[in-house]
């Protein structure tokens, strides 16, 4: 039994961004469609480091594939040279059970969360959004910038984080790989969220950032940052006058922007529109007035995982990239 190792340096040049935005639509659709399976994510938290590690199995029968992502989150990784987000995701056949391919994860998250913002933008931004606006200017910024150009025409890209150097750094990096889009580093979150038709929240919050008054009407919000317990990056007056739209139930409630004004009874179940999944099927509407405020809840799902995997084994293994393995001596391996 043979299993594909893939090394970060070797997916990169696979992942296409539209693939990438494609495969995740139709992760989500068949959600929408009820023939996945996928558990919510499990958390260990390493509270002495302000960590945290989660466990994210699927299954998407229709698309014989399977997969389980092992990712932590640290936000004070800076300090040791390390990225905030570390992933590793085992491919699963389906038929056997058997480790198809052992690759690195952590670009595959950011792209896939990135693909997930851009799949929300598409079905629930005012038509015509222009302006997007980034706070939080972490590896995710670049992958949020590069799927709103996929769905929208975006012209500028204001962004805001706490540490200038990473503003600045990123500011560098939109105008030279991006020339056509205007990259203004804000000088305060206010500026962002009031310049913006679109707004994404990408930081490790665990309180409010966006102040309701700053956001005005028409505006669509991919809200990122909160996917643990107690993270939030949205004033809950914006979430009460909003269409809000999640990823998933489960989720959300848990460790999405949701759980913590649901903690606190600011909001409830009735508040929530729904799930992107439903709006893609057609079980719901998405945005029907170019006055409203939308908000999409992402917390990461593992059918994300799961199909970008599939995607990077079928391209790994046409063009011959990776080492293969042996894992198992047993008989028959």
């Amino acid at each position: 039994m043979k299993t594909l190792l893939l090394r970060d340096r070797e997916i990169e040049p696979l992942l296409e961004m539209n693939e990438a935005l494609e495969a995740v639509e139709q992760a989500f659709r068949e959600k929408g469609l009820g023939r996945v399976q996928m558990p919510a994510k499990t958390y260990l938290y390493y509270e002495k480091y302000n960590g945290d590690l989660r466990v994210m199995p699927a299954y998407m029968e229709s698309m014989d594939a399977s997969a389980v992502k092992v990712v932590n989150v640290h936000p004070n990784n800076r300090r040791f040279n390390l990225p905030t987000v570390m992933a590793v995701i085992i491919l699963i056949d389906p038929k056997t059970g058997a480790p198809q391919a052992i690759m690195d994860g952590t670009k595959i998250t950011a792209v896939r969360t990135g693909a997930a913002a851009g799949v929300a933008t598409k079905y629930l931004a005012r038509a015509g959004s222009s302006k997007l606006g980034i706070v939080g200017a972490g590896v995710q910024a670049s992958t949020q910038l590069k799927f709103m150009l996929q769905v929208a025409d975006i012209s500028e890209v204001r962004v805001y984080d706490v540490d200038d150097e990473s503003k600045n750094r990123f500011v560098t990096w939109a105008s030279r790989n991006h020339p056509d889009v205007k990259s203004i580093p804000a000088a305060s979150i206010e500026e962002v969220a009031t310049s913006s038709d679109i707004i994404c929240t990408v930081t490790p919050s665990r309180k409010p950032i966006i102040i309701d008054e700053w956001v005005d009407y028409g505006t669509h919000i991919n809200a990122i940052g909160a996917d643990a317990p107690g993270k939030e990056e949205l004033d809950p007056a914006i979430l009460k006058r909003s269409k809000v739209v999640i990823d998933d139930w489960d989720q959300a409630w848990h460790s999405g922007e949701i759980n913590v004004p649901v903690s606190k009874g600011l909001i409830h179940r009735s508040d929530i529109h729904c799930e992107l999944s439903e709006i893609i099927v057609g079980k719901k509407e998405g945005r029907t007035s170019p006055r409203e405020v939308t908000v999409f809840d992402s917390t990461g799902l593992a059918i994300q995982d799961t199909v970008v995997a599939k995607l990077v084994y079928k391209k790994a293994t046409e063009k011959k990239v990776g080492t293969e393995i042996e894992l198992s001596t047993l008989p028959g391996g």
